[in-house]
């Protein structure tokens, strides 16, 4: 009595082997690089939520209310949240280190915590110089 042979061959279990390798080399750094490109959308987001808080902040200022976010009382300088006050304007920067007067007075940095370098993957927030300039924003996302 005849019984049929099942399952593969060594040789057949090689090639599919090889082939999944060859698929997997190919695949992986396209999936290695999307870490830093989730860093710079991470970034970037940030800083999308930080222009809008100081643009709310300074029509608030405009039309003479109080300028008060979030429940906090926001300082303003030149008509735009003070160095020290722009994180209360945030509702979260979960990810992200603040820090103000960094790197000079009048300046505050959110940095992206386990980026490669934090200092060049941040939003840098500017109070405003006065004579109707507006505060300013640096994204750098050259450390992400």
């Amino acid at each position: 009595m005849d019984k049929a042979v099942k399952g593969f061959t060594l040789i057949e279990l090689v090639v599919v082997i090889t082939i999944l390798g060859i698929l997997a080399a190919f695949a992986f750094p396209r999936f290695a690089a999307l870490e830093t490109e989730a860093r710079v959308a991470t970034v970037e987001g940030l800083a999308g939520s930080v222009r809008s808080a100081m643009v709310l902040a300074h029509s608030l200022e405009l039309v003479g209310a109080a300028v008060t976010m979030e429940g906090n009382a926001i300082t303003m300088v030149n008509g735009y949240p003070d160095s020290t006050t722009i994180d209360d304007t945030l509702v979260d920067f979960t990810g992200f280190t603040y820090a103000d007067d960094t790197p000079a007075v009048g300046t505050a940095r959110f940095s992206k915590d386990g980026a490669v370098t934090p200092a060049t993957c941040s939003v840098e927030y500017t109070e405003s110089a006065g004579g109707g300039a507006p505060a300013t924003l640096l994204v750098s996302t050259g450390g992400c």
